[in-house]
C-alpha cells in the first residue's frame, strides 16, 4: 500500500492506494482543514490512527457485519509515501508558503515507519497527475496545433496561492520541473493594471502574481475597483463582510448580479491568461498549457468567453505562435493527489 497527499494552504487531502503501474481509485481518502493542525505530522497521525467514536448513550449496538468494508490504515503496511506540498521543496524538506509548517520527508518516514518518503512541490505533483488524467477530466480553451515533435508543457494553477510548473520531454516521457514562478513580480499590461499595481503596493513591498492570481487576489482586485470606482452595491458589501469573499465575488460576476464583480472577473481572467502566456513563452511550451488549481473549474464559463485567450495570445509578433498552443483546464480536483500517488508507486516499485 502507498500513501499520497496533497498539502494545500486551505485543505490537505490524504489517500491510501494499492497502486502498482496503472491508475486505481483510492482505497480510502480523507480531507482535513490545514489551519486546524500544527503540522502535517498531526494530520498523518490522525489519518493513520483515526479516533474511535464511542456510541451514543442508549443507542443500540451495531452488528459489525453490517458495517461497510473499509481499509484501516493502521492495519496495512505503507511501503512508500509522496506528498505534494504548497511551497519550495529543497533536500526533501519544505517550509510551507501559506502555513506555519516545516515538512520534513525523512522525519515523516522515521515517525511513521515508511521506508521511502518524497516531498514534491504541489504543482510538481499536479504535473505528474496530468499523465493519468482521462480525456473527460479536462476542458479545452484552445484546440491549437502542437508541433509534431514533443518539447514542453506548461502548468499554471491559481487557488489559495499561484503555482507554476514546466514539463519537459526527455525523449521518452514528460518530466515535471518544479518552479516558484507564482512569486515573480506582477507585470501590469494595461493602464488599469498599472493602477492595480500602485494600489497593491500600498499594502505589499513586493507584489507578486500570486497577490493577484489567487483567492485573496480576486478579493484584492475587487477592493481596488471598489476603492477607485466607488460602485459597490450595499447588499454585496454586506455579504462580503460575513462570508468568504472570493466565491461570493465570482458568483456575483458569473451571474452578472453586480457590475463591480463582472469587472473583477474580467480583470482576473485577463491577467490569468497573460501570465499563462508568459509561462508558455518562457518554457516554449508549444505542446500544451494546462490551467489547474481550484479556481479555474469554478469560473470555467468566464475562462471560455475569450477574455483569457485574448490575453494569452496578445504577445505582439508571437501572437500566431501562441494561437497554436493547446490550452486545457484541469477539472479533476484530485489531480495533485493522483500525481503524488504516481510518484509513491514508483518509489514502492524501486524497493521491491
Amino acid at each position: 500500500m502507498i500513501l499520497a497527499g496533497d498539502i494545500g494552504g486551505t485543505k490537505t487531502v490524504l489517500g491510501l492506494f494499492d497502486w502498482t503501474k496503472e491508475r486505481v481509485e483510492p482505497a480510502r481518502t480523507q480531507t482535513f482543514v490545514s489551519a486546524d493542525y500544527q503540522s502535517l505530522d498531526e494530520i498523518v497521525d490522525e489519518f493513520l490512527n483515526p479516533p474511535v467514536t464511542p456510541p451514543l448513550e442508549g443507542a443500540e449496538e451495531e452488528d459489525p457485519s453490517d458495517e461497510p468494508d473499509e481499509i484501516s490504515a493502521s492495519e496495512v503496511t505503507i511501503q512508500a509515501a509522496c506528498f505534494g506540498v504548497a511551497g519550495p521543496v529543497i533536500d526533501n524538506r519544505c517550509r510551507t508558503t501559506n502555513l506555519p509548517w516545516i515538512v520534513d520527508g525523512p522525519e515523516l518516514g522515521k515517525r511513521f515507519c515508511i521506508e521511502r518518503v518524497r516531498l514534491l512541490n504541489d504543482l510538481e505533483a499536479t504535473a505528474h497527475g496530468l499523465e493519468v488524467l482521462n480525456q473527460d477530466e479536462v476542458e479545452v480553451l484552445n484546440v491549437g496545433t502542437p508541433p509534431p515533435s514533443k518539447g514542453a508543457i506548461a502548468l499554471i494553477a491559481a487557488g489559495t496561492g499561484l503555482g507554476e510548473a514546466i514539463l519537459y520531454w526527455d525523449g521518452t516521457r514528460y518530466r515535471p520541473q518544479a518552479s516558484e514562478g507564482g512569486h515573480a513580480d506582477f507585470g501590469p499590461n494595461s493602464d488599469l493594471e498599472i493602477e492595480l499595481l500602485r494600489h497593491l503596493r500600498g499594502a505589499y513591498l513586493h507584489v507578486s502574481y500570486e497577490r493577484v492570481l489567487s483567492g485573496s487576489g480576486l478579493h484584492a482586485i475587487y477592493e481596488f475597483l471598489r476603492d477607485t470606482k466607488k460602485n459597490e452595491p450595499t447588499w454585496l458589501g454586506e455579504r462580503l463582510r460575513v462570508g468568504d469573499p472570493a466565491p461570493i465575488i465570482a458568483e456575483a460576476g458569473l451571474k452578472k448580479q453586480a457590475e463591480i464583480s463582472v469587472q473583477a472577473l474580467d480583470l482576473f481572467a485577463s491577467i490569468y491568461g497573460a501570465e499563462a502566456g508568459n509561462l508558455a513563452l518562457k518554457a516554449l511550451a508549444l505542446d500544451a498549457v494546462y490551467v489547474g488549481g481550484g479556481i479555474a473549474p469554478k469560473i470555467l464559463e468566464k475562462l471560455k468567453d475569450g477574455t483569457f485567450m485574448r490575453a494569452f495570445t496578445a504577445k505582439g509578433r508571437y501572437k500566431r505562435m501562441m494561437s497554436g498552443i493547446p490550452v486545457r483546464v484541469v477539472m479533476n480536483p484530485m489531480t495533485a493527489l493522483l500525481g503524488a500517488a504516481v510518484v509513491a508507486a514508483q518509489l514502492r516499485a524501486s524497493t521491491t
